[in-house]
């Protein structure tokens, strides 16, 4: 058996301001937006480089899915991004205004911070350590 997880589905506000936020602001790549329907696209983002899992921006479309826009994982950290250089980027999301919960600490597998994307859900940042 062969698997892997293609697409994690982030619900957010709206497509237009994520991408942005997305690429703008943490470097990701624009993969694809395609319209589905006058209210519905298909948008992948992906961190500069990857060529593994990307996220799906999944504009909420109703109050259920809106009450949990930044806040899918009951306010634990939702996802981790894996970096080359931490000092480069935690840089870069300062200069952004992104939100810093936790300064970089080294720990045994890395160093690491935690920051808030434009909704609030929070990211683990690590520079693992090189072997």
């Amino acid at each position: 058996m062969n698997q892997k997880i293609a697409h994690i589905a982030l619900v957010v506000n709206n497509y237009d301001e994520a991408i942005k936020f997305y690429t703008q602001t943490l470097h990701f790549t624009l993969v694809e937006d395609t319209v589905l329907s006058p209210d519905k696209r298909w948008v992948l983002v992906a961190p500069p480089g990857s060529t593994g899992t990307t996220l799906l921006l999944a504009q909420a479309s109703n109050d259920e899915q809106k009450s949990r826009v930044g806040n899918q994982t009951g306010g634990r950290v939702f996802l981790f991004l894996y970096t080359d250089d931490i000092k480069r980027d935690h840089q870069n999301l300062l200069a952004k205004n992104v939100i810093i919960v936790r300064e970089p600490v080294t720990q045994p597998y890395g160093t690491v911070l935690v920051f808030a994307d434009l909704y609030g859900n929070l990211w683990d940042l690590i520079e693992p350590i090189k072997k």
